[in-house]
């Protein structure tokens, strides 16, 4: 190599050493070789307030953007490989609702670390030791430590620099008011006595908006947070203020303003891209998720507008499925009984019928035998809890229905969030008459505040069934004769 490109080479290098940008560019053909690095105003940005954190400009921050922009591999991969190029014996805590999420990208920080391109450039900064090595955790030579683990994980007893959680929320579950709170909690009780150094050490949230109290809607209550808010498209006119264009000359800034209507990405994410991608989610999960709005828990996740309607019953099915929510009392005080029967048709799902009754169990056995004969489903769905477990048993003991328990692990909020999005679409169609259409319709616009929701849970049942909600149910079990 001649004198002028070693002296390019060494130039380049000094300058990844001072531009955590720079470095994520050269850190991508790394950990994505196959997938070419499409650059965009929003890294840079990510990675000058990572900067400022690592200068200790900042001791708290809070990014919330739109999944599927590089905020993990920004926060979690990039930055603490370059910080260690600075101070090699800074030590990092990451969290996740995951542990698998979390332990991924601790592979590619440690990717980018024993790569051939980084060992030739920075391998006399810093050796990672072969004592502490392990998926989960690795250390270096200069006592810096990468550590991580789930929100709430075992791991946590030791501490950090820099306490970071990456998405602690898992989007399925952001509806619970028990699991969010657990996060929260956790976040309060847990990580102010995790960090090395109070006066020093700092803390670093990076997640998209679920709900008005998720972790970011407590600690942005806070003094002292600050908050890098991107949303995926701009709604009114939005300055945005680079960190080191402080230090800039003024033709080389790069604050700009994003005009109403400016997309995040535009070369990643079209308005196309964005059109589908808010009929997919519904304008709730697209408010919160993409454009970091969420609103608040309060009825109206199923809008009456939402339904569509049908005088003739389509002509070509897919499947027929009953779902049932099972109560075991005749009393008027307690929950009603409720079978759905829809079929999956080509343009979506089709509610054929609905019967509601409150029933002692022996009854409730000779109706579900005769709901099956008079339809043919495919498959029976039950929820497999206290009071739909005998009916399971014995039905699956004496008759040949193809029963499928359904166990939940999620509300029955979270379980409905995740249907309104295909009812908003407009997938879902209810019979122009039923006599059981006025209750239906009201407890769905009222719900979860309706005085019950036997009926709901059916439909959800159902309807995340079809959707694939439910892994490992797809086969009834039927017994032979």
């Amino acid at each position: 190599m001649n004198s002028c490109c070693y002296d390019q080479a060494a130039l380049e290098i000094s300058l990844i050493k001072k531009s955590l940008h720079r470095f994520a560019i050269k850190a991508w053909e790394v950990v994505e070789p196959a997938t070419e690095f499409i650059d965009n105003w929003h890294i840079q940005l990510i990675c000058e307030y990572l900067e400022a954190v690592s200068k200790k400009e900042i001791k708290k921050l809070v990014i919330n953007m739109p999944p599927r922009h590089m905020k993990s591999l920004c926060v979690s991969v990039f930055w603490p490989v370059w910080e260690w190029l600075q101070n090699p014996a800074s030590r990092f805590v990451f969290a996740s609702y995951s542990g698998n999420l979390a332990i991924r990208d601790s592979l590619k920080c440690r990717r980018i670390i024993e790569s051939p391109w980084f060992q030739r450039n920075f391998g006399n900064i810093f050796k990672l030791t072969t004592d502490q090595n392990v998926k989960s955790k690795f250390e270096n030579d200069k006592t810096g430590v990468r550590l991580c683990t789930s929100v709430g994980g075992g791991n946590t007893g030791e501490g950090g620099d820099y306490v970071c959680s990456d998405d602690p929320h898992n989007l399925k579950e952001i509806h619970s008011d028990l699991i969010r709170e657990g996060v929260i909690r956790w976040w309060k009780e847990v990580i102010p006595t995790r960090t090395n150094d109070p006066k020093k050490s700092a803390k670093v949230i990076v997640m998209q908006r679920g709900h008005q109290k998720d972790l970011s809607g407590y600690v942005l209550k806070e003094q002292g947070y600050t908050h890098l808010n991107i949303k995926g498209v701009a709604k009114k006119k939005t300055f945005v203020e680079f960190p080191k264009d402080k230090f800039r000359k003024e033709k080389d800034k790069k604050s700009f303003t994003r005009e109403e209507g400016h997309l995040l990405c535009e070369k990643r994410f079209s308005q196309d891209d964005i059109d589908e991608l808010k009929m997919a989610l519904g304008a709730n999960a697209f408010a919160a998720q993409i454009q970091q709005e969420p609103s608040p828990d309060g009825g109206a996740i199923f809008k009456r507008k939402y339904w569509r309607y049908y005088n003739v019953k389509p002509n070509e099915v897919e499947t027929t499925i009953q779902s049932w929510d099972t109560a075991f009392k005749a009393k008027k005080e307690n929950d009603y009984s409720v079978c759905i029967t829809m079929v999956k048709a080509k343009n979506g799902y089709y509610l054929l019928d609905l019967w509601r009754d409150r029933l002692e169990f022996p009854e409730l056995k000779r109706q579900a035998v005769a709901l099956y004969e008079k339809f043919s489903p495919d498959i029976v769905l039950i929820e497999d809890k206290a009071s739909g477990q005998s009916l399971i048993q014995e039905m699956q003991r004496d008759t040949v229905i193809p029963i499928i328990p359904i166990k939940v692990d999620t509300d029955k909020i979270s379980r409905a969030h995740s249907v309104s999005p295909t009812c908003e679409a407009g997938n879902v169609f209810l019979p122009e008459k039923g006599n059981w259409l006025a209750d239906f319709l009201e407890e769905c616009e009222f719900f979860p505040n309706s005085e019950h929701d036997d009926q709901v849970d059916a439909l959800t049942q159902a309807i995340n069934y079809f959707l694939g909600f439910y892994k490992g149910y797809s086969e009834p079990r039927i017994r032979s004769l």
